[in-house]
């Protein structure tokens, strides 16, 4: 940008109105100037009686030249161009004043009075000129500044949209990152979750094999401990019938053996008494009975199986069967024994 792009507005409606403000005081001097210069001029060339007419021609010029001034002012503020009958009018106008102000001094031939009354007229037409000239070139350094102001901003608003995109797109990219984060984070916990469940059933699943397995281990050694205790009992129950049994022996065996002694001594005791009633030896005594058949053995075995314990004495089997105490009393101790294991089976 140029050196006018670095003003601002201010200073250019600055510099615009001193120039109009000088424009129009200049203006304003060469009117009166001229319209005081023109008019004894004018009164002269006036016919008698109309010397009151004389300030209307420099008037009527010089409103000519006000209305240039201000309309060119104002076309070159539009930045427009009036045409070539605006320049005839502002050259004729300025013609016209600088004729006027010097026609007096150049009849009398007075240059000095020449160049002095020319200088108003010469002024306003110069000025006129530069000021058009100013406007127009200040018009054109502002649309200049506006172009390149419009450039600037519309290139600051491309970067701020294209920021503002960016941002747009970056913030889309943040959005979706967090959303994949966040999707990322949902389906590890899912998952994690998930684990945590399969793990969680297989962990109960294996303290529930375990457990049922205890109980199962328990089971069985309550089993083995309840069929210990049944064994024990068992055989504490056989060792305590096998002692009842072993005490019901010896008792019989004592209780037969005083039978057969009671028994021998009683035969023994009628022998003598016998003897000593017959007073001598008698015949009958020297004489054997007729000897009893003795049963057979395995008659007598089932002899002795046809009562129960303690419904004949052994003395009564021994007679019935024909077979000694002791053969008796040896057989009634071994159907006794046989007899435990079948009830210990049962």
């Amino acid at each position: 940008m140029s050196a006018l792009g670095s003003l601002s507005p201010e200073q250019i409606r600055s510099a615009e109105k001193t120039l109009s403000y000088g424009t129009w005081a200049i203006t304003a001097g060469a009117v009166l100037f001229s319209v005081l210069t023109v008019t004894p001029l004018v009164e002269r060339v006036t016919p008698d009686g109309w010397e009151p007419t004389a300030p209307i021609l420099p008037l009527v010029v010089d409103t000519a030249v006000v209305i240039v001034v201000r309309l060119d002012a104002t076309v070159a503020r539009l930045g427009g161009s009036s045409g070539a009958w605006p320049a005839v009018l502002r050259w004729m106008t300025g013609l016209m004043t600088l004729l006027l102000n010097i026609g007096d001094s150049a009849l009398d031939g007075d240059a000095v009075g020449v160049a002095v009354h020319s200088v108003a007229p010469l002024l306003l037409i110069v000025t006129a000129e530069a000021g058009l000239a100013y406007r127009r070139a200040i018009n054109q350094a502002v649309e200049k500044i506006e172009r390149s102001r419009t450039a600037e901003t519309k290139e600051r608003e491309q970067q701020q949209q294209a920021y503002r995109e960016r941002e747009r797109a970056d913030r889309e990219q943040r959005e979706q990152s967090a959303r994949d984060h966040a999707e990322n984070l949902e389906r590890e916990r899912a998952e994690r979750e998930a684990s945590e469940r399969t793990a969680e059933r297989d962990h109960n699943a294996r303290m529930e094999r375990e457990r049922l397995d205890r109980e199962a281990e328990t089971r069985r050694e309550q089993r083995e401990y309840d069929e210990r205790v049944r064994q024990n009992a068992r055989q504490h129950e056989d060792a305590v019938r096998r002692e009842q049994r072993e005490q019901a022996d010896r008792s019989r065996s004592e209780q037969q053996a005083r039978e057969v002694v009671s028994l021998t001594t009683r035969e023994a005791v009628e022998r003598q008494s016998m003897n000593t009633v017959n007073g001598g030896v008698n015949t009958a005594v020297n004489s054997r009975p007729t000897p009893f058949t003795k049963m057979p053995e395995d008659e007598a075995r089932a002899h002795l199986r046809s009562f129960r314990e303690g419904e004949k004495s052994v003395r009564q089997l021994a007679e019935d069967t024909g077979w000694s105490v002791g053969w008796v009393n040896n057989r009634l101790r071994e159907s006794a024994e046989d007899s435990e294991p079948a009830e210990a089976a049962v």
